[in-house]
């Protein structure tokens, strides 16, 4: 019964993240009768699954999993799947702030620009939901291999500072006198495909244990970098030939060159994330030199 399960996950989504401490609370978060509360959680209260008053056992919680559609992947334990429907929804709103970023760019709309803005604060309060959750989880269970789940709070972050970047780039339209030449436009439309591509896949990776995107991941970054210098080679050829009138138009160069490092930047977070999700599944550790230095 697809509509129960579904009020059932609501149900336990916010034992975990909202504390609540009566069925009358729950009830009343979700629209719902407390007598529906009652027969949906009866039998998971029974199996000691849920506790009063009112919290989820992530241990056994796993054995009723399968109600919801998910799928464990090979290192997979018990409750981490509620962490990864954050994680994903996540990413796909980071997507879309990146989206919408670089199109309010591209056109320079700087209505669509203050929209891209405003979902940066979306962004932060899903991290801080991923944070808290993971706390809450570690705290019910110290002991557990559910401790390993601190590793997805790396990924919320690594995700909240692509929506910070993706805000680098709204706040040039937002900021900036002028729209960006036709010509260095075509750099940083490709730089942008580039990023798009790497979150998706790098995230990809991390979710669904996709470890074969790792050389994906790395032929992206190879080009990112091919590109990042074209860019910044054409914008530094318009500034020589141009007449530095006043103070808008040498803050235009210096924002935009900004924006050729910011995409740089989402592309070292990609490489972070896949090299996070190799760790995770195979344990095999990370280096401790930061991505963009490691040719040097």
């Amino acid at each position: 019964m697809p509509g129960k399960n579904a009020t059932l996950k609501a149900i336990i989504d916010v034992i975990l993240y909202e504390n609540p401490s009566t069925q009358d609370e729950i009830a009343e978060k979700l629209g719902i009768t407390r007598r529906y509360v009652t027969e949906l959680l009866r039998p998971l209260i029974r199996k000691g699954v849920v506790k009063r008053a009112y919290m989820v056992d992530l241990q056994k919680f796993e054995e009723f999993s399968d109600i919801f559609g998910e799928e464990l992947t090979s290192k997979e334990y018990a409750g981490s799947f509620f962490i990864k429907e954050l994680l994903k929804d996540m990413s796909k709103h980071v997507c879309k702030q990146l989206e919408k970023s670089f199109k309010a760019l591209e056109t320079y709309d700087k209505e669509l620009a203050d929209e891209a803005l405003k979902m940066d604060y979306v962004t932060n309060h899903m991290h801080e939901k991923i944070r808290s959750s993971i706390d809450t989880a570690i705290a019910m269970n110290p002991y557990s291999e559910f401790g390993r789940a601190v590793v997805f709070t790396e990924i919320a972050y690594d995700l909240e500072r692509i929506g910070d970047h993706s805000g680098i780039v709204a706040n040039f339209t937002v900021k900036e006198a002028y729209p960006v030449d036709p010509e260095i436009m075509k750099y940083l439309n490709g730089m942008y495909e580039t990023a798009i591509s790497m979150v998706k896949k790098a995230m990809d990776a991390f979710l669904n244990e996709r470890l074969g995107f790792k050389d994906d991941v790395m032929r992206l970054e190879e080009e990112m970098h091919r590109i990042q210098r074209k860019a910044l080679n054409c914008i530094a050829v318009q500034m020589a030939e141009t007449s530095f009138d006043g103070k808008e138009r040498s803050t235009y160069y210096i924002s935009l060159s900004r924006i050729v490092k910011t995409f740089e930047r989402i592309g070292d977070i990609c490489v972070e994330i896949m090299d996070t999700a190799v760790e995770f599944y195979k344990n095999i550790p990370r280096t401790t030199t930061p991505e963009r230095f490691r040719k040097f």
